[in-house]
């Protein structure tokens, strides 16, 4: 029989995340796994490296909270509400303390967890002709064509000690499905070496059997698979509940002042035992008005082998 692995949040970040590892945060726009990174912030991980294609929330989050010494990246930004300023502080002014940065674009991000999925040694991009960015970053190379005439940039693999993502649901052996815009989760599952799935819910096996095209995860990647209903907050979940942008409003105004940070971290992470604890600081009402109105997909029909058929007409 297939394993269980469903654990409690803090479990599976006690177990599976450890200090001076490379963590992957993927999520694109929704489905970002901001319940983990709050759990990572009360065990007090350290030295991390953070990889994420847009280092939002989450990121200022970490950093402020001395979780993560470099940052592997692209497109800073916080959701079109305003600047990251400990992130701004860290590059600009080293206060409290600097912070190292390997920037790539989008799309370089992209290869580089398909690379590393793929256990390449390098994988060619084309987008860096007339960039500055590999002037500032060594990684990024110029090489001959070997088979033929003219050059390309080739980025590096990036493999994660742990990748974890946010689904809207599982089963309990890690099969996780995500609907909605959809990132890079999948690459950087592959791409790690122990991953970590949050989900809205756990279902049986026939709810992911009846629809497996939307199985993104498969449960063989998975080393846990966690149980956080509302796990994305303030990022939103399709179907599930609306982005907080109250919220990211709130961030770069209460942010741009250090203390107010740490007062922040204090009041709804280190003042907090799990996630529930978080969400009751946030508040019912607030919470309350994120809920999204029903609006189910049409169903498809996937067909089955007629046993009468297959059989060579025999019943």
């Amino acid at each position: 029989m297939a394993k269980d692995k469903v654990l409690p949040l803090p479990e599976a970040i006690a177990s599976l995340v450890r200090d001076g590892d490379t963590i992957a945060l993927e999520g694109f726009s929704h489905l970002i796994p901001f319940a983990a990174g709050h759990e990572i912030i009360r065990q007090k991980r350290r030295g991390l490296t953070f990889c994420r294609m847009t280092p939002d929330l989450i990121a200022d989050m970490m950093i402020a909270a001395g979780c993560v010494d470099r940052l592997v990246c692209s497109f800073f930004a916080s959701g079109s509400a305003g600047s990251l300023y400990e992130i701004r502080r860290r590059l600009e002014d080293h206060d409290p303390a600097p912070l190292a940065v390997e920037e790539y674009s989008h799309h370089a991000m992209v290869l580089r967890y398909h690379a590393g999925a793929s256990r390449l040694p390098f994988i060619p991009i084309r987008s860096f002709a007339g960039s500055d960015l590999p002037k500032v970053n060594p990684d990024i190379r110029l090489v001959d064509n070997p088979y033929g005439e003219g050059t390309a940039y080739v980025v590096p693999p990036l493999n994660p000690d742990v990748t974890i993502i946010h689904a809207q649901r599982a089963d309990s052996r890690g099969n996780a499905q995500i609907w909605g815009i959809t990132g890079v989760q999948q690459e950087a599952v592959y791409a790690a070496e122990r991953v970590i799935v949050t989900v809205e819910e756990i279902v049986d096996d026939e709810v992911i059997r009846s629809d497996p095209n939307r199985t993104l995860i498969p449960a063989h990647a998975v080393d846990a698979v966690c149980v956080v209903p509302r796990g994305a907050h303030p990022s939103y979940v399709q179907g599930s509940y609306d982005r907080d942008n109250a919220f990211y409003r709130m961030w770069p105004k209460m942010a741009k002042d250090p203390q107010r940070l740490q007062e922040w971290l204090d009041e709804h992470i280190h003042g907090t035992a799990d996630h529930a604890e978080y969400l009751a600081t946030i508040g019912e009402e607030q919470l309350d008005s994120l809920r999204v109105a029903s609006k189910p997909s049409q169903p498809v029909d996937y067909g089955r082998r007629m046993l009468a058929a297959a059989n060579g007409g025999e019943a």
